[in-house]
């Protein structure tokens, strides 16, 4: 019998992925992709380390999370946690692989996508292209301004400093 993660031990493990980043100079951003016990994905954004805008750190966790499925279903529901609130973006990717339930730890009100995705109504939703059906935050939201507090007092660029800042509380 598989133990299923509870949502504050999805995103305890999505931020000790973004300590990784931040340690790597990267924004603290860490996300996992889970089925039962088992990580399917996980990743920390990569914009620095690549040079490109498009490597989200939900984005990669997900996108690796489908390398391993292909068009397999898992026998537990996919889980998404990630320390901010995905993006539109990413939680389309979501959307895609079939994601059941998505943690976080932060809102992020510039760039979240939940609002936007919760007007999203498909006349037909199919069982493997339809919304999470349980979205939720505040998991370890003071370990996650934490990282952000550090990024902010950091040296990355002046406006993602800003944007740290704003969602460490300062």
């Amino acid at each position: 019998m598989v133990r299923v993660i509870t949502p504050e031990d999805a995103v305890a493990l999505a931020l000790d992925v973004a300590k990784s980043g931040l340690a790597a100079g990267e924004m603290p951003i860490g996300a996992v992709v889970l089925s039962g016990e088992l990580v399917l994905g996980k990743a920390f954004t990569q914009e620095r380390t690549l040079g490109r805008r498009i490597v989200h750190a939900d984005l990669i966790a997900l996108e690796q999370a489908d390398a391993m499925l292909g068009f397999a279903r898992t026998e537990e529901p996919l889980v998404l946690a990630v320390n901010p609130e995905p993006c539109i973006m990413c939680l389309g990717a979501a959307v895609t692989l079939g994601v059941e339930r998505v943690y976080y730890a932060l809102e992020s009100p510039n760039d979240g996508g939940v609002d936007l995705l919760a007007k999203w109504h498909p006349p037909v939703e199919q069982p493997f292209f339809s919304k999470p059906t349980d979205i939720r935050s505040g998991f370890h939201r003071t370990r996650s301004q934490q990282l952000f507090r550090h990024y902010a007092d950091g040296s990355g660029p002046a406006g993602m400093r800003r944007w740290a800042a704003g969602l460490a509380g300062l």
